[in-house]
């Protein structure tokens, strides 16, 4: 029941107080402020990095090398051949895969010419599966699709940068034609790499064609230069690694102890690293949160402390009187509360009000980087916070208030 009289009372005690109402509730406050300040970092920095993954967080890479030991009657140095043959085999073998990709890349040193205008690029042989391994945005037609591999098209999808040297600024690439070591390729799309960093520029200056054209028109019959995989959901991509390889060693004939024949990378490997570092960071960002919000509540237990003692002959009166120790313990309570919450909700305002500013001002301005972008606040996160910082509170007014309705009305009215 709203009792009128006691938030008078609460309003009359703080508004006498007003500095040292302040200073307890700006600990308060400032520990709110930092941890909505810290997780929001955090999580900017976390979406910096995620963003710069631009493969499958789950995706794994194998390619060949060069043998190390002697197997089968076979010498040392021996490198091995991937082909067409062994994405069948994997397929029918290790039913736990359920992407793969092979892929080629067209080597030496050439040009890929348009009319006058010419330039260096990285040309690579792709299925469409490539796109679940190196999500890409196509920005205009579309990807390598299976009838492009089994009729062998020449038709290319080139990056935005390459776009840009080989076309006119208002010109429309689609249906145009690129010639790429002496052979003509009808562009069907643009895409745009995700991401901002680096390696996204770099990729925005590939051409992907067919794999099975780039095979048979420069010379790569049944070769493939590495494959790429992704796991069925719930399959780690440790178990595809180990398997793929062992598959291929007994396929190429290699050394099942031979670990330098075949070169790997496991993104979801690398994808655990990194958020233990993310937890870490996030650990950090509450502990040292969680202590400021401790040094404010304790801070507000020591003024209801000093609260009490300030109206020890008030509190004995109201005894004398007939009030009963839940009045005077809800009485000490609610102030406790009033000061933690409205200090808690205003830290956790400014908090959230300062994370959508910076991130506003990184958007506008472009300055989103590789290691930090859409810096950002878990709501039910932020309020669960302050549900239990008002819990604390009241936990803080609770000696206090315990000590104000223990008062002997007696000994109270003789205080000075």
């Amino acid at each position: 029941m709203f009792d009128l009289d006691k938030w008078s009372e609460i309003y009359a005690t703080v508004s006498k107080n007003k500095l040292r109402t302040f200073l307890t509730a700006f600990g308060v406050f400032w520990g709110i402020f930092m941890l909505v300040v810290l997780l929001g970092f955090g999580n900017g920095f976390e979406n910096g990095v995620v963003q710069s993954i631009d493969v499958a967080k789950n995706a794994v890479f194998v390619w060949s090398q060069r043998t190390s030991k002697e197997y089968m009657g076979l010498k040392v140095g021996r490198i091995v051949k991937f082909n067409n043959e062994d994405v069948a085999a994997i397929r029918q073998q290790i039913p736990e895969i359920a992407t793969i990709a092979p892929s080629n890349q067209l080597g030496g040193s050439f040009s890929v010419n348009r009319n006058s205008k010419s330039a260096s690029y990285e040309v690579r042989g792709e299925y469409p599966e490539f796109l679940k391994v190196k999500p890409i945005k196509i920005k205009e037609g579309r990807f390598v699709n299976e009838k492009d591999l089994v009729e062998r098209r020449k038709i290319a999808v080139i990056g935005k940068e390459v776009q840009k040297v080989l076309f006119e600024e208002n010109e429309n690439p689609i249906g145009q034609y690129i010639k790429i070591k002496g052979i003509f390729f009808k562009v069907v799309g643009v895409f745009q790499p995700k991401g901002g960093n680096e390696e996204a520029r770099q990729d925005a200056q590939t051409i992907y064609i067919p794999n099975t054209t780039l095979q048979y028109a420069y010379n790569q019959i049944n070769q493939i230069n590495y494959f790429a995989f992704v796991p069925k959901e719930g399959v780690r991509a440790e178990l595809i690694e180990e398997k793929v390889k062992k598959l291929l060693a007994e396929r190429h004939k290699v050394a099942p102890d031979d670990l330098k024949a075949f070169g790997s990378a496991n993104v979801e490997k690398e994808f655990d690293k990194i958020n233990g570092l993310f937890l870490g960071i996030r650990s950090f960002s509450w502990l040292v949160s969680i202590g400021t919000i401790l040094a404010g509540i304790i801070g507000v237990s020591n003024i209801m402390l000093i609260v009490v003692r300030e109206r020890t002959k008030e509190i004995g009166i109201r005894k004398a009187l007939g009030a009963t120790p839940w009045s005077i313990i809800s009485l000490i309570l609610q102030e406790s509360i009033v000061i933690t919450a409205i200090a808690g909700y205003t830290g956790l305002l400014a908090g959230v009000g300062f994370i959508a500013g910076l991130d506003f001002a990184l958007k506008k301005f472009e300055a989103e980087g590789e290691f930090f972008a859409n810096p950002e606040i878990n709501l039910p996160v932020a309020f669960t916070c302050l549900t239990l910082l008002v819990i604390f509170g009241a936990i803080a007014g609770l000696i206090p208030a315990t000590k104000a309705a223990a008062v002997n009305p007696v000994v109270a009215l003789k205080d000075e």
